[in-house]
């Protein structure tokens, strides 16, 4: 049965509040450590060189602050995933930077970055190839406007979900041609980033020339959540909302590694 994230009922905070609460050291660090990638208790705790119940006290906290959720793995359901809510971190960080500065409440909007040289690479994996991944694939393709060169695969790959093809249709994106993959496709290919949707496959990712940098984010098969497709379509739109605000901070993420990597660059130079 499908088991859809649902946010927690956070409590009210205010600009000071949320401030000393992400101020204190543990909490700042699970923040950073669930920032590029869903992790369980026992990889923050490695982190984080904290005990497991002091970890587990402190995501309580940024739970009740609405600034994690959590989601039981797929592959386990003795495990749970742990995820950052940067959009709720987006908008208190704002709310704090307004009391002190209103006008930087007017937003300047800048075109994408356009570096240079070669195109940062992304693999997105799952198990069957024939829905997340997909469309992850397409909805990073179409935001970063061809910036990003993006692929995916699936572990044991399927017929391409109609619903799949539907709600990207209903984003102005047409997937219906696209073949599904298996990873062995890209033993040889070297990529900037993997990142895994499926719980499953993150315990088998492969690994792949380069060493590239991983994550995982813990989606649901949105077709488990039956074997009609009107009733997965509401799934497949939970699914495909999720992919796009992590596709926006993944795409804020690569750049500003890539501008990094650039001025570093300049500077051996």
């Amino acid at each position: 049965m499908y088991s859809a994230r649902v946010p927690v009922e956070h409590a009210e905070i205010t600009t000071t509040g949320f401030l000393e609460l992400v101020g204190d050291p543990l909490r700042w660090a699970l923040l950073s450590a669930l920032s590029g990638s869903d992790r369980r208790v026992g990889e923050l705790t490695t982190v984080t060189g904290k005990g497991q119940s002091l970890v587990s006290y402190h995501l309580g906290q940024l739970r009740t602050a609405g600034l994690v959720s959590a989601r039981r793995s797929s592959a386990d359901g003795r495990d749970t995933y742990y995820r950052a809510e940067l959009g709720r971190c987006r908008e208190l960080f704002g709310r704090a930077t307004a009391a002190l500065d209103p006008g930087s409440q007017v937003q300047h909007l800048a075109p994408l970055p356009r570096p240079g040289g070669r195109k940062p690479r992304v693999l997105f994996l799952c198990t069957g190839n024939s829905a997340r991944s997909q469309m992850a694939q397409a909805l990073l393709e179409r935001r970063s406007e061809g910036t990003i060169v993006a692929r995916s695969a699936g572990s044991h790959p399927k017929a391409l979900h109609p619903n799949a093809v539907r709600v990207m249709a209903e984003r102005g994106i047409d997937i219906s041609t696209r073949p599904t993959k298996h990873v062995s496709r890209f033993a040889r290919s070297r990529f900037d980033q993997v990142i895994t949707l499926c719980d499953k496959v993150k315990e088998i990712c492969p690994e792949l020339p380069g060493r590239p940098t991983t994550a995982h984010w813990s989606m649901e098969d949105p077709s488990a959540a039956g074997a009609d497709d009107d009733a997965t379509y509401p799934a497949f739109v939970r699914a495909a909302e999720e992919i796009e605000e992590r596709i926006d901070l993944l795409i804020a993420r690569l750049f500003t590694r890539l501008i990094d990597t650039s001025t570093s660059e300049e500077e051996r130079t």
